[in-house]
Protein backbone atom coordinates (compact mmCIF):
# COMPACT_ATOMS: atom_id res chain seq x y z
CA UNK A 1 0.00 0.00 0.00
CA UNK A 2 1.34 3.37 -0.88
CA UNK A 3 1.86 5.96 1.95
CA UNK A 4 0.88 9.54 1.77
CA UNK A 5 -1.84 9.27 -0.63
CA UNK A 6 -5.00 8.60 1.37
CA UNK A 7 -6.70 11.51 2.80
CA UNK A 8 -6.18 12.44 6.23
CA UNK A 9 -9.77 11.20 8.47
CA UNK A 10 -10.50 12.97 11.12
CA UNK A 11 -13.18 11.54 13.85
CA UNK A 12 -14.47 14.87 14.91
CA UNK A 13 -16.42 16.36 11.95
CA UNK A 14 -18.55 18.85 13.27
CA UNK A 15 -22.09 18.31 10.85
CA UNK A 16 -24.49 21.29 10.98
CA UNK A 17 -27.50 20.85 9.40
CA UNK A 18 -29.98 23.58 8.18
CA UNK A 19 -32.78 22.96 10.73
CA UNK A 20 -29.97 23.55 13.43
CA UNK A 21 -28.99 20.31 14.52
CA UNK A 22 -25.50 19.13 15.25
CA UNK A 23 -23.58 16.03 15.79
CA UNK A 24 -19.86 14.79 15.37
CA UNK A 25 -19.25 12.14 12.98
CA UNK A 26 -15.95 10.94 11.55
CA UNK A 27 -14.98 12.28 7.83
CA UNK A 28 -11.90 13.52 5.34
CA UNK A 29 -13.25 16.84 6.10
CA UNK A 30 -13.26 18.41 9.26
CA UNK A 31 -16.58 20.47 9.11
CA UNK A 32 -19.63 19.22 7.08
CA UNK A 33 -22.88 21.58 6.41
CA UNK A 34 -26.37 19.69 4.96
CA UNK A 35 -29.69 20.71 4.27
CA UNK A 36 -31.15 17.37 5.61
CA UNK A 37 -30.34 15.25 8.54
CA UNK A 38 -32.33 12.76 10.74
CA UNK A 39 -34.40 15.25 12.67
CA UNK A 40 -35.95 17.15 9.67
CA UNK A 41 -36.05 14.48 7.08
CA UNK A 42 -39.42 13.68 6.15
CA UNK A 43 -38.81 9.95 5.94
CA UNK A 44 -37.54 9.62 9.69
CA UNK A 45 -39.95 12.88 10.95
CA UNK A 46 -43.19 11.30 9.07
CA UNK A 47 -44.19 14.77 8.48
CA UNK A 48 -44.50 16.38 4.51
CA UNK A 49 -41.89 18.92 3.80
CA UNK A 50 -41.08 20.44 1.18
CA UNK A 51 -37.83 21.05 0.80
CA UNK A 52 -36.35 23.69 -2.34
CA UNK A 53 -32.87 24.48 -1.81
CA UNK A 54 -31.98 25.78 -5.29
CA UNK A 55 -35.45 28.44 -4.89
CA UNK A 56 -36.48 26.87 -7.92
CA UNK A 57 -40.07 27.52 -7.11
CA UNK A 58 -40.14 31.01 -6.69
CA UNK A 59 -37.47 31.47 -9.85
CA UNK A 60 -40.23 29.48 -11.53
CA UNK A 61 -43.30 31.80 -10.49
CA UNK A 62 -40.96 34.88 -11.12
CA UNK A 63 -40.59 33.88 -14.54
CA UNK A 64 -43.91 33.04 -15.28
CA UNK A 65 -44.65 36.50 -13.43
CA UNK A 66 -42.70 38.16 -15.81
CA UNK A 67 -43.87 36.33 -18.98
CA UNK A 68 -47.50 37.13 -17.68
CA UNK A 69 -46.14 40.57 -17.66
CA UNK A 70 -45.11 41.09 -21.21
CA UNK A 71 -48.21 39.06 -22.59
CA UNK A 72 -50.43 41.93 -20.61
CA UNK A 73 -48.42 44.73 -22.01
CA UNK A 74 -48.80 42.88 -25.49
CA UNK A 75 -52.42 43.01 -24.88
CA UNK A 76 -51.54 46.79 -23.46
CA UNK A 77 -49.82 47.92 -26.41
CA UNK A 78 -52.94 47.32 -28.83
CA UNK A 79 -55.02 49.40 -26.43
CA UNK A 80 -52.25 52.23 -25.84
CA UNK A 81 -52.05 52.41 -29.88
CA UNK A 82 -55.71 52.77 -30.20
CA UNK A 83 -55.50 55.73 -27.45
CA UNK A 84 -52.56 57.09 -28.91
CA UNK A 85 -54.55 57.14 -33.10
CA UNK A 86 -57.92 58.51 -30.96
CA UNK A 87 -55.70 60.91 -29.38
CA UNK A 88 -54.16 61.82 -33.06
CA UNK A 89 -57.25 62.30 -34.42
CA UNK A 90 -58.89 64.53 -31.89
CA UNK A 91 -56.12 66.77 -32.27
CA UNK A 92 -56.43 66.87 -35.56
CA UNK A 93 -60.18 67.69 -35.47
CA UNK A 94 -58.97 70.47 -32.89
CA UNK A 95 -57.05 72.08 -36.07
CA UNK A 96 -59.42 71.80 -38.09
CA UNK A 97 -61.89 73.38 -36.14
CA UNK A 98 -59.28 76.15 -35.10
CA UNK A 99 -58.29 76.87 -38.73
CA UNK A 100 -61.93 77.25 -39.56
CA UNK A 101 -62.21 79.78 -37.20
CA UNK A 102 -59.42 81.49 -38.05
Amino acid sequence: MKTKIHPEYHTDCQVTCACGNKFVTGSTLKELRVELCNQCHPFYTGKQKFVDTARRVEKFEEKMGKVSAVAASRKGKKVKKAVATAKKEAKKKEAKTAATEK
